[in-house]
């Protein structure tokens, strides 16, 4: 497949780079965190990453002064696997280069996406971008894999902590696996085999190939 820059026109319709922003402390502070030896991790909010200056700064400017939470999602990944969405945009910010692959909300027919509707979008560290609430993504894919990646994830706070505890009133709302967030498996993901939705169909993309 393609992979477009977040400079190219393409990525109008999923998100925007982000303007006047000074992420140096930022990425100093994501590269002191280890990668895992293997796949990925997340966390919702770190305390290093949190204690930056830009940290008011997506508060205030990203979020229009909404309490926010500053985490990480790091590692090594070259497969979609997943969707998800939010009710809210999502700010990255990569120490090195990474992939982005992306779907947009509105292409969901029937509880279904066919992957071949994803597109893959190139991201160069230290530069911001704003992913729509309708935009569908996940776990960014690495450019290089000796560096792997780690890209910030600025999220309202409490999302992707604990899934609220109600009975669904519809389809949409057994997609939920945790708090604001809802989630697309592939058959082949393993968010799939512990009871994820499988919404996806096609091809489980792998930016390595």
């Amino acid at each position: 497949m393609k992979i477009y820059s977040v400079y190219d026109a393409e990525f109008k319709p999923y998100g925007k780079v982000l303007e006047g922003y000074d992420c140096k402390e930022l990425m100093d502070a994501m590269m002191k965190i280890d990668l895992p030896a293997q796949g990925t991790a997340y966390e919702p909010g770190i305390a290093s990453l949190e204690a930056c200056a830009i940290y008011r700064d997506f508060q205030d400017r990203g979020f229009g002064g909404m309490p926010i939470q500053l985490g990480l999602c790091w590692g090594h990944n070259v497969l979609l696997n997943c969707l998800e969405y939010h009710r809210d945009s999502e700010i990255n910010v990569g120490t090195h280069d990474f992939i982005l692959l992306l779907a947009r909300e509105n292409e969901i027919v029937d509880g279904t996406l066919d992957t071949a509707l994803v597109k893959a979008f190139k991201v160069p560290a230290g530069v911001p971008v704003e992913v729509y609430a309708t935009t569908l993504h996940y776990a960014p894919c690495h450019v290089d894999a000796a560096d792997g990646f780690r890209t910030a994830v600025v999220l309202p706070k409490g999302t992707n902590t604990a899934k609220p505890d109600f009975a669904p009133a519809c389809e949409e709302d057994k997609w939920m696996t945790a708090r604001n967030k809802w989630l697309l498996a592939h058959p082949d993901a393993p968010e799939a085999k512990s009871g994820a939705h499988i919404g996806l169909k096609g091809v489980n993309i792998s930016v390595a190939e």
